[in-house]
């Protein structure tokens, strides 16, 4: 289930210092615009303090966290829908990706060179989204043109499509994204089959200041992001990426030190990679005891056998049964015994739908 979430934004606003922050793997970071050139990828933990809970109800030799995939895309400028800058392959480098982090500069520093010469958060996102909406109305157009006379000819997929690609040329023409139409089932599949840049769920990043790391919502530049999120409907997280940076190079009661010095509870970059995580409707469910307690990633909306090939295609193909214990109800009970004296272990046939946080043993014959 490998999906990514691509980070983007002009250069030099602290992608490759975010993404060196999240994965730890050596992305170049330097102080001049196109420093990332070909997309750095890496591979990270998603955090879920429900693990180390589970283990120590139901201890195994090892903890094994689910994954996520993080992209830095180089830097983008005005005009890159024409192929100014690195246009054309950033735009393809994000085709490739399943959501946007979008990073926002959201502080002041005369020592880090800003492409447009000012500090101005609100005009950065309308740049790179309004270069992502010409280069979907480019697309749109295109397509239109060669479904047009195969809909008028009476097929009824031209003709499907036809209605989608004309609900979708008027909003774009208003450097809208495509994720603002709301499309029924069969509209979202042609919507998927068209790789539109501004249809892919994001989030806005702004790099604060260290100083506002306590405090996001009172950092006037995290203000004029999260008001142009919310206006989308979409997620805004207030992350300073230089100290996150340093927080990630720390181990154990440093990390802990720094993070009280800053006044945070966790890393900001948990934060962000559980809510890419989550906006790409990806959910965890857990085994336990034997060798490993395990997390593992599955789509909101499995049924239960489709689970069990997240593990091991034998388990789908070969499924009986699930039997499931809700993370909640484990918490709570704390010994697998008082849970069946509870009636919370439940037996559940194909038909079950997967819910986050459940704890399930699969019954299968192969």
């Amino acid at each position: 289930m490998a999906l990514t979430a691509g980070i983007v934004g002009l250069p030099n606003v602290g992608k490759s210092t975010l993404f060196n922050a999240i994965t730890k793997a050596g992305a170049e970071m330097a102080n001049y615009p196109f420093a990332t050139i070909e997309p750095n990828v890496g591979m990270v933990e998603v955090p879920d303090k429900r693990l180390a809970r589970i283990q120590e109800l139901i201890p195994a030799k090892k903890i094994v966290h689910t994954t996520f995939e993080f992209t830095d895309i180089a830097g983008l400028v005005k005009g890159a829908s024409k192929g100014e800058g690195l246009g054309n392959k950033f735009l393809e480098n994000i085709r490739q990706t399943d959501a946007i982090v979008h990073v926002v500069r959201a502080f002041d520093d005369s020592n880090i060179t800003s492409v447009t010469g000012k500090v101005d958060p609100e005009e950065d996102i309308n740049t790179i989204n309004l270069e992502l909406a010409i280069a979907d109305l480019d697309a749109v157009n295109r397509r239109i043109n060669k479904v047009k006379k195969i809909a008028q000819q009476g097929d009824k997929e031209a003709k499907a499509e036809m209605a989608v690609l004309q609900k979708l040329q008027p909003v774009l023409e208003e450097d809208e994204p495509a994720r603002s139409i709301k499309f029924n089932y069969d509209e979202q599949k042609i919507v998927k089959g068209l790789f539109l840049l501004t249809s892919k769920p994001i989030i806005y990043v702004a790099n604060i200041a260290e100083s506002s790391m306590a405090d996001p919502a009172s950092d006037k530049y995290y203000q004029i992001v999260k008001a142009h999120a919310d206006k989308e409907g979409a997620e805004c997280l207030g992350i300073s990426a230089s100290a996150e940076e340093q927080i990630a190079g720390l181990d154990g009661d440093e990390k802990q030190e720094m993070l009280e010095m800053e006044g945070v509870k966790e890393p900001g970059l948990n934060r962000l990679i559980r809510a890419a995580y989550h906006i790409l409707g990806l959910r965890t469910f857990f085994t336990a005891g034997g060798p490993e307690t395990r997390a593992w990633t599955f789509h909101e909306g499995m049924k239960a056998p489709q689970v069990a090939g997240v593990i091991h295609s034998d388990f789908e193909r070969g499924f009986i049964r699930a039997e499931v214990v809700s993370f909640a109800d484990l918490d709570k009970y704390e010994t697998m015994q008082k849970v069946k004296e509870a009636g919370k272990l439940r037996l559940e046939g194909k038909d079950y739908l997967v819910q986050d946080g459940d704890i399930i043993e699969f019954r299968f014959n192969v």
